[in-house]
């Protein structure tokens, strides 16, 4: 199954990294912060999100108002091409959480998500293939709606948690801070 470790340098070498695979290796790499800088960015985010209380707050309901969560699903179970309206919220979400921490990108799978779940315009033809075309745009809607809600429930912590509770957790991987 898994060749056996050892340290006399007779192991089979392993196969050299691909391009793709190197570069991927250098974005995480370059994308590394110190401890000291993990916990000043994890504190500014925090600052942000009390700042941002009252836009957060607003932007968490329209994405959980009638026409955000409720509509976008039961258009998507309905077979509505109006599931495709969801997309706006999905864009507003990714602009406001972007802004909050300008200095570092979203998590590259975040986005990945997000731009599988983005952009699309509906066609006739897609109503064949409903799952493959639409399914992607409430599971971006979903994403961004979780990092919205967990930005909502801390935004009130006094100072950084520790132990670190889930849903700060993945408000900080989405930066990448932790």
């Amino acid at each position: 199954m898994f060749p056996e470790f050892t340290l006399d340098g007779d192991a089979i070498p392993p196969n050299p990294l691909t391009c793709e695979e190197k570069a991927q290796l250098e974005r995480g790499m370059s994308r590394y912060l110190k401890p000291e800088e993990q916990k000043r960015l994890e504190r500014l985010l925090l600052e942000r999100l009390k700042q941002h209380k009252a836009e957060l707050q607003v932007l968490w309901e329209e994405l959980n108002g009638h026409w955000g969560y409720e509509d976008g699903f039961y258009r998507f179970y309905h077979g509505s091409f109006k599931v495709y309206r969801v997309q706006s919220l999905i864009e507003k979400a990714v602009k406001f959480l972007r802004g909050l921490l300008p200095e570092r990108e979203l998590s590259e799978s975040f986005m990945a998500i997000i731009l599988e779940g983005t952009g699309k315009e509906f066609k006739r033809a897609h109503n064949r293939e409903w799952l493959k075309y639409t399914r992607p745009i409430l599971e971006a809607f979903a994403h961004a709606r979780y990092m919205i809600e967990m930005a909502v429930r801390y935004a009130e912590l006094p100072e950084p948690p520790q132990p670190i509770p889930s849903g700060w957790a993945g408000l900080l991987y989405l930066y990448d801070v932790r």
